[in-house]
């Protein structure tokens, strides 16, 4: 996937003291007269100035004065690039970051930005910081990555300034310092930097590298949500005011806000709004739309919402029901690790609803989704090992599972462990216990 990284355009001012094809085809350019700049720009490129060159370029990118065509602004950039020009070298890399006029490859974009990165070029420093980070076109370096931030951090560029914070907040190729990341954050964040206004508010609602104070967080994550529209800003905001974590609660706000970064595409966020409607949250309930916003979120692979799809088509709900397709979304979130979905799984397996009746699969999910405290799970693979279907009746294992269900307020569980009791011996309940404990010490590493 060819990746975004900054487009910028920039032109130098003409000088006064005297004239001249690029200079009267600057002055054409700031008043709006780009059929004549590009003509000027164009006398001025073919003879040699660089400067030139790379405005034309820039115009040819943009479409000004021409139709916009990529591969005309690639031949002039390169004209340019060549004969050292840091801006068009460093557009020129940026062609081939994205594959804009000729074929995408990172390498050459590499190329391209290291000789305006050496000049000083902000943008070429930036766009090797990121490329160094996410191991495009050069082997990933965290210390490189670092490198080349700082060097762009260093002369106030905002995207920098915060890509540098969060090296210094996860310790990627530095000392982790959270004060160090706080500072860069801040840096960044005054400019009005929607990445680090986020991080930072996520600093002081932590208390990391800060003390803590929910007000902060709340008035950054404000400024990211609303003033910048971050959709990851928006839907941690409405997650504020769906819990009531830091401001009042308030699922009418939480709506609004979910909404906001679910119209982006926030894959977490139309999940959660999806929930709003399943359960009449801040909205009237509404199982259709609950269906919508889930099956938006599903179709990016969020595991929670394909869980929650599932269960939408297992009653019914908003959707003509069919367990088939139900075992299928919760296959997608199961093949994920998700708890919810391998527990859902097991049940259809147990019932035989969408899929033949298999009590050995349906052991297998609920021990995968109970070893990670799923309490519906953990208390049916209790109820199996009761029953022994699909493995020996095992009434210590019954016992055990059903017991860490009913630690987690499951009071089906709780009846189940104390009717399971009733069947067991002094000293299976105490084996019992002996193995939820040494369950528990190993993190359920191992157990069934």
């Amino acid at each position: 996937m060819i990746k975004k990284y900054f487009i910028f355009a920039f032109l130098l001012s003409a000088s006064s003291a005297w004239s001249g094809p690029f200079e009267d085809g600057y002055s054409a350019y700031v008043r709006a007269d780009y059929v004549e700049a590009i003509n000027l720009y164009g006398l001025a490129a073919a003879q040699g100035n660089a400067r030139a060159q790379y405005s034309l370029g820039q115009m040819y990118r943009r479409g000004d004065g021409a139709s916009q065509d990529d591969r005309e602004a690639l031949k002039w950039l390169r004209l340019a690039a060549e004969q050292g020009y840091a801006l068009a070298q460093s557009d020129l890399g940026l062609m081939y970051n994205q594959g804009d006029g000729v074929p995408q490859d990172d390498s050459e974009a590499v190329k391209w930005y290291l000789l305006a990165a050496a000049q000083g070029d902000v943008w070429a420093q930036y766009n090797l910081g990121l490329m160094s980070d996410q191991g495009d076109g050069v082997p990933q370096d965290d210390k490189e990555a670092v490198k080349w931030y700082g060097m762009a951090a260093l002369q106030g560029y905002a995207p920098a300034q915060s890509k540098f914070g969060g090296m210094y907040a996860r310790g990627g190729g530095v000392q982790q310092d959270d004060k160090e990341a706080v500072k860069w954050y801040l840096l960044a964040a005054v400019q009005g930097n929607a990445s680090a206004q986020y991080s930072l508010s996520l600093m002081y609602s932590r208390g990391d590298g800060v003390q803590q104070d929910d007000k902060k967080a709340l008035q950054w994550q404000r400024l990211a949500a609303a003033a910048q529209g971050k959709p990851s800003a928006q839907y941690s905001l409405g997650l504020m005011y769906n819990q009531g974590d830091g401001v009042p609660q308030d699922n009418k706000e939480a709506v609004k806000w979910y909404r906001m970064a679910a119209a982006q595409g926030y894959a977490m966020a139309q999940s959660s709004l999806g929930l709003m409607y399943d359960q009449g949250d801040g909205v009237p309930q509404d199982d259709r739309e609950a269906v919508k916003w889930y099956g938006l979120a599903a179709a990016q692979g969020y595991a929670p919402a394909q869980t929650n799809l599932g269960v939408m088509y297992a009653r019914g709900g908003g959707v003509q029901q069919n367990d088939k397709v139900a075992v299928n979304w919760y296959r997608l979130g199961a093949a994920q690790g998700y708890a919810p979905a391998q527990g859902n799984l097991g049940v259809k397996y147990t019932q035989g609803n969408g899929v033949l009746q298999d009590y050995a699969e349906a052991l297998k999910w609920y021990r995968l989704s109970a070893v990670q405290g799923f309490a519906a799970a953990q208390r049916n693979l209790g109820f199996i090992y009761h029953q022994g279907q699909g493995v020996p009746k095992d009434l210590i294992r019954a016992h055990m599972w059903a017991n860490f269900a009913a630690a987690q307020g499951d009071f089906i569980a709780e009846a189940n462990r104390n009717f399971f009791a009733r069947e067991m011996t002094v000293q299976q309940i105490e084996a019992a216990q002996q193995l939820a404990r040494a369950c528990q010490a190993r993190d359920f590493k191992g157990c069934n």
